[in-house]
């Protein structure tokens, strides 16, 4: 990974789920290193308090769950040299108290978004004949591993995983590759509501509900979000060409 300020000059990225977290804070380095950084969400405010801290930084109201808008975004895009499909949801419900609802709200954002974004980021990048394009899905360790009362996070998790390894078969001999990234609990806005709805559910305080994620680490701690950016800074380098259908770890250790 390259701190220089050209290392992405001249690339385009699109960053899903761009206004908050992970999102936001790979979107802000990528700008600092070159790159035009477009950045999608559903809400118009938190994208444009992330697109004023860098003339690079373009913001565009997206549904990733909606085919004809993410079409209608690579159309105004043209194309992006780094896909990052990082739009994601959470929720949590014991297996047997999972309601098809939920099941549905949780895939149609986590799996069928990502599917969405992904194809036709490769879709784009084979009609423009780029040579080094990047595929990267924000996953999470869940995606490789079980935790209790998240089936559905967890299913959604593993099915990108799967999808990340065939879509990486399929495009070897381009150039172009698509791996995952799987982070741990992470200190941003969609954990610090995870812990809030323990809290609600059990009475204990916040302290205590954000140790009960820090044990699911080796490192008993949550990650911070710079670190996923530096993973994804890694793959979608040039050093990274070789690397392809991988789930990069960004926990602390599996257990």
């Amino acid at each position: 990974m390259s701190a220089d300020a050209n290392a992405y000059s001249g690339k385009t990225v699109l960053i899903t789920g761009g206004g908050t977290g992970v999102g936001a804070d790979m979107a802000r380095a990528f700008a600092s290193r070159g790159a035009a950084v477009w950045i999608t969400g559903r809400r118009a405010e938190v994208l444009e308090n992330v697109a004023v801290a860098h003339p690079s930084i373009t913001p565009h109201v997206c549904d990733v769950t909606e085919e004809a808008d993410i079409i209608a975004l690579f159309d105004k895009m043209e194309c992006a040299d780094i896909v990052i499909a990082n739009a994601g949801a959470a929720a949590s419900a014991p297996f047997d108290k999972t309601s098809l609802d939920l099941w549905r709200s949780i895939m149609d954002v986590n799996l069928t978004g990502v599917f969405l974004t992904l194809r036709e980021g490769l879709r784009r990048l084979k009609a423009s004949k780029r040579p080094s394009g990047r595929l990267i899905a924000i996953s999470s360790i869940t995606g490789k591993i079980g935790y209790p009362y998240i089936s559905a996070y967890a299913a959604s998790k593993h099915g990108v995983l799967g999808m990340v390894k065939v879509a990486a078969l399929e495009v070897a001999k381009t150039g172009i590759t698509v791996n995952a990234i799987c982070p741990g609990y992470l200190n941003t806005e969609m954990t610090e509501k995870s812990i809030n709805n323990i809290v609600t559910k059990t009475g204990i305080s916040f302290e205590e509900a954000a140790n009960k994620l820090k044990i699911y680490s080796p490192q008993h701690r949550l990650f911070e979000a710079d670190e996923v950016t530096a993973a994804a800074l890694y793959l979608a380098s040039e050093e990274a060409r070789g690397v392809n259908g991988q789930g990069l770890s960004v926990c602390g250790g599996e257990t």
